[in-house]
């Protein structure tokens, strides 16, 4: 069953395990059933594609490169007040759910 993720889309994450830990990049994609993130420029794949006919297009071959997703476990959002890896809390304000810095109590999401 899926959960609700406080990282979203388009969110600055910091990598706090495995080999890419330090480094910092933006989220492009959520995968909510797996509980996993794709994070730009981190856990770097090669894949060796042949070439392959779909839809009238061709796949050239050769080896490509993509981000693997990562488990949401080892990032951690980087807050855009105190640019800092926080924790996420979850407010209700007028019936919205609003994330905030649990360090600097700054509201998240504008």
């Amino acid at each position: 069953m899926a959960q609700t993720l406080r990282i979203k889309r388009g969110d600055q994450v910091k990598i706090m395990s495995g080999r890419d830990k330090g480094t910092q990049g933006e989220v492009i994609r959520i995968l909510p059933t797996k509980t996993k993130i794709v994070v730009q420029g981190v856990n770097i794949r090669k894949k060796h594609q042949r070439q392959v006919q779909s839809g009238g297009r061709t796949m050239n071959p050769g080896i490509i490169q993509f981000e693997a997703p990562i488990h949401i476990s080892n990032v951690s959002l980087i807050c855009p007040k105190c640019n800092q890896p926080t924790r996420i809390g979850v407010r209700r304000v007028d019936g919205k759910a609003q994330r905030y810095c649990k360090k600097c109590d700054a509201v998240i999401d504008s």
